[in-house]
Order: structure tokens, then C-alpha cells, then sequence
């Protein structure tokens, strides 16, 4: 059963090559009420380690001309916080590894300045002015404040299994519990109504193109009524099989009401098949999800309006900034349909949805002195013909619908200098 919590896959992975080319990274995403007025806001928080064998007292930023010029690879503990919506931004502040505190044993803890997180717990402060993000485009965000302080309580994991998959959500459905003070506006976080989500990632690179869907605000048309007990999770993996990192998969799990579906590619038994497309409209990024079993079938259509979602900033370990349209939201909705032997078990509405959708800027230069360019693009599992489905890929498109075997070689991938 996937529902099985193991913390242990939260600890640091920084080890062996990782510590010189190589990130780790701790996301948490809730829904908070404004102390005064009652109005509702979606805010992440993330805890971004990368390359502690390069580091020293200051962080050495990727994006910098002298970084840039002197082929220097980023090394630094990022703190990305935000919130999504009308007023949506992303906030970053960088430290140096002397400046960090990392434990490695279990549970982790991660502490730098003001800033800290842990299993259970998590505060900070991140706060740029207007004119030091103009004036520092290495930063990658904008202008904004953002402090808070909260207690974690992960209820619902989805281990994926024994294959590393360079992903666990040891938190799938998590409540927090405190309060957020966004660019001086206040926020109660609750239990009850936050709609939590936690994960991590981790590898020597970013995988392309990349998905996440997530929610647990979720309503049942059969019954009409809110499911307490209910989570889904849908997100793309680079599973490692020895020495070898595959191709990007997709796995999903849906825990409703206590009963668990699964959906992994890697529990080959169970003949997991995925299809799944993305799209981008003029006002819209619209996602279709459909993945079956021997016993269970599950359709996941979200969207997510874009003037709520940001364009997430990240740079990858060797340097390079290959995401230049990665959207991210949480404030999507949608349906999901659940059968089981071919009988509807519930269609389900989704609100509060965390999604995520982007894909490789394929001609980018690293700070290793190599370059990306055209490679084989990521597939899926295979259909009940054995076929295999490629996503399509173009700058500036969030890509097509996903057809099988009938796309060229196409995406991302290093080639060393």
C-alpha cells in the first residue's frame, strides 16, 4: 500500500556526486484566511539545497555574470516562499553553505538565519524590495514579503516503492497549523480548511517536460458531500534502476475515503498504462490525465487560470536556467473519475488543486562549458498495445496532446564540455 510513511526518504541526499552536481529540495503548499477579512490565499514554501561541495561563505549564484563568465556552478541553500493569485509571486533568498546548518540524520533538519524546516515544523523570513530584484536579476523573483511559522503534521504519504525515484510525498495530505504574514497582511493557517500538501525531490538535474496535480479539497457528486479522508497525487519521476536513471514517468495515487488506488508504472503486476496531455490556452493551463490498472481506471481533468499561476524560477546544478515556462499554480479545479472492474466508484470535484506544468528551454548554455541540446524526449508507459506515448515538445508551447510513437526525438539533454 502506498500510504506508507518512511521519513527517512526525506533526509538530505546531497552524497557522492550529488554534493558537487546535484540539488535537494523540500516543498510545502496550504491554503490560508485573512485574520480580518476571511478571504482565502494559497502560499508555498520551499527549502532548495544545491551543490554543498562548491560552496563557501557567500552563495555563489548561477545567473551571475562573473558566475557565468568564470563557468562557477551555483552553490547555496534557497529559500523560495510565495502565494498564488492575483497578487502571485515568488520570493527567494540565497545563503552560503558556512552560513547553513544541515542534520542528516532522520528526522532532517535544515536551518540558515532566520529560516527553518524540519518533519514537523517550519519558520522563516524572506523579504526583497522592488528595486533589489530589478537590480539583481540573478535572484530570479521579484519584490515581496513573506514570514511565517507553522507545525506540520503529515497525514497521508504516497511511498512510490523500492525503485529510487528521486520523489517522495511524505506528505501528500498534510495539515499545518499557524500563521502567515504576507506582504503585511496576516493569515491563519488551520488545520481544518489549509489543504496541505508536502514533498521533495531531489538529482543531478530537472526532469522535462514536468507534471504535478494535488488536492485534497475534494467533493463527491455521488454522495454531495466533502471527503474528509480524501487525497489524490499525480506527479512525474526519473526512476533508477542500478547505475541507470530512466526516462521520466508519471505515477498517481488516490486515497479516498481509506481506500487506496494506485497507479505505478513500477509495480509491473498490476499493468499500469498512462496517457496524459497538457495544454495551454489564452487564458487557461488545461491538463487531461488517464491511467489504468487490471482492476481500476482513473481521468483527471484540471485547469488552472494563468493570471493566478507564476512562472517558476529555478536554475539546474551545472548552471544552466532551463525552464523558462514552468507554470505552477494552486489554485486549480476539476473532476476526477474513479472506477473499479469497469463501475464508477465516484466522480469527484477538485478545488485548491496544486499543478504544475513546463518544459526544457532546448538550447541553453550550462556552466560546465557544455550545451542542451535535441535529445530524446520523455515517454510514458506503454498502452494495452505495448506502444509507448511521447510528449510533443516546442519553445513557447506547453505542449499538445501526447500521441504515440509518431513524434521525432526531441527535448533535452547534457552534453558535456
Amino acid at each position: 500500500m502506498f500510504n506508507h510513511h518512511d521519513i527517512t526518504r526525506d533526509a538530505v541526499q546531497l552524497d557522492g556526486k550529488l554534493a558537487s552536481c546535484g540539488y535537494d529540495w523540500w516543498w510545502h503548499s496550504f491554503t490560508g484566511h485573512d485574520a480580518r477579512t476571511g478571504e482565502e490565499k494559497s502560499f508555498f514554501i520551499e527549502f532548495f539545497l544545491c551543490n554543498p561541495a562548491l560552496g563557501g561563505e557567500k552563495p555563489i549564484l548561477g545567473q551571475h555574470p562573473s558566475a557565468r563568465r568564470e563557468k562557477r556552478r551555483p552553490s547555496y541553500l534557497m529559500v523560495k516562499a510565495g502565494a498564488w493569485g492575483a497578487d502571485a509571486a515568488q520570493i527567494h533568498k540565497f545563503y552560503g553553505w558556512k552560513r547553513i546548518y544541515v542534520d542528516r540524520d532522520t528526522p532532517f533538519s535544515i536551518q540558515a538565519g532566520d529560516c527553518y524546516l524540519t518533519e514537523n515544523a517550519t519558520r522563516g523570513i524572506v523579504r526583497v524590495t522592488d528595486e533589489e530584484a530589478s537590480r539583481h536579476p540573478e535572484w530570479m523573483c521579484k519584490g515581496g514579503s513573506m514570514s511565517w511559522s507553522l507545525l506540520i503534521d503529515k497525514k497521508v504519504s504516497f511511498n512510490a516503492g523500492y525503485l529510487p525515484m528521486f520523489w517522495h510525498a511524505e506528505g501528500m495530505k498534510t495539515e499545518y497549523r499557524g500563521e502567515v504574514l504576507w506582504n503585511g497582511r496576516r493569515f491563519i493557517i488551520s488545520p481544518k480548511n489549509c489543504n496541505g500538501y508536502a514533498d521533495k525531490s531531489w538529482g543531478s538535474d530537472f526532469t522535462s517536460p514536468r507534471i504535478w496535480l494535488s488536492s485534497c479539497n475534494l467533493r463527491s457528486e455521488k454522495k454531495g458531500t466533502r471527503l474528509r479522508n480524501s487525497v489524490f497525487d499525480i506527479g512525474g519521476v526519473r526512476p533508477k534502476i542500478g547505475p541507470f536513471a530512466l526516462k521520466r514517468r508519471l505515477l498517481s495515487a488516490f486515497w479516498y475515503e481509506g481506500r487506496g488506488f494506485e497507479f505505478n508504472f513500477s509495480k509491473f503486476w498490476t499493468f499500469c498504462r498512462t496517457k496524459f496531455s497538457c495544454r495551454e490556452t489564452r487564458t487557461h493551463i488545461v491538463w487531461h490525465v488517464e491511467q489504468r490498472t487490471l482492476f481500476n481506471r482513473m481521468v483527471t481533468d484540471i485547469s488552472c487560470r494563468k493570471n493566478t499561476m507564476l512562472l517558476m524560477n529555478y536554475e539546474s546544478p551545472d548552471g544552466a536556467r532551463r525552464y523558462r515556462k514552468l507554470w505552477n499554480g494552486g489554485t486549480g479545479s476539476g473532476k476526477i473519475q474513479l472506477y473499479r472492474f469497469g463501475k464508477l466508484v465516484d466522480s469527484i470535484i477538485a478545488t485548491n488543486v496544486g499543478c504544475e506544468y513546463g518544459e526544457y528551454n532546448l538550447t541553453l548554455p550550462s556552466n560546465k562549458g557544455g550545451t542542451i541540446r535535441r535529445g530524446r524526449k520523455a515517454e510514458e508507459s506503454p498502452d494495452r498495445k505495448g506502444r509507448s506515448a511521447a510528449e510533443s515538445a516546442g519553445r513557447g508551447n506547453l505542449g499538445k496532446a501526447v500521441t504515440e510513437n509518431n513524434r521525432r526525438k526531441q527535448g533535452s539533454r547534457l552534453r558535456q564540455g
